[in-house]
């Protein structure tokens, strides 16, 4: 059935808002899925927070004009879904990465993150992005560190005076 012009403009529209604000988006073949596994694989997505959508490549192709996703065109080609990831740039690979290791059928075909269009081979590397809480928690540790070193070496002193009394206490009453 193919989709009157209304509703084209609506899928473009829509592809197009998702687009504006999603910070990465991955090109992959799902040929050979069945309907249970294109089922598990949108809600493995959606608890990632992915926006996944099958669309005809004219119309990504017209969606995807003005964002920051406009280097996928050229690989727009064949029977393609197109997966964007909302808050976390990262989580739509995981899911691409984790949902491949049982299907094998969904291939990734392109990738494209801050503007730039990368290969399938960089989806591991965008995969093992931290999330932002792992970032944060990253950062902190790395900030705290350098205080936790100080007070350590401030504390060395007094801890080494304590353990020589200690070690003469235990001598004398040896004796």
């Amino acid at each position: 059935m193919s989709l009157t012009l209304e509703q084209k403009k609506t899928v473009v529209a829509e592809v197009n808002a998702v687009a504006g604000t999603a910070q990465a988006a991955i090109a992959a073949e799902y040929a050979g899925l069945t309907v249970a596994q294109m089922t598990d694989l949108r809600v493995r997505a959606r608890k990632a927070g992915v926006f996944v959508k099958v669309v005809k490549n004219t119309l990504a192709r017209r969606a995807l004009e003005g964002t920051t996703f406009e280097c996928l065109q050229p690989k727009l080609t064949g029977p393609l879904l197109l997966m964007f990831s909302q808050e976390d740039p990262g989580a739509g690979a995981r899911v691409v990465r984790d949902f491949v290791k049982e299907n094998q059928k969904l291939v990734p075909v392109a990738i494209a993150f801050a503007g730039a269009l990368r290969g399938p081979e960089d989806l591991q590397a965008l995969a093992t992005l931290p999330t932002l809480d792992e970032a944060r928690s990253q950062l902190l540790g790395v900030l705290k560190a350098p205080s936790g070193k100080l007070v350590r070496t401030l504390a060395e002193p007094a801890g080494q005076f304590v353990r020589v009394l200690a070690a003469w206490r235990d001598k004398q009453q040896a004796a």
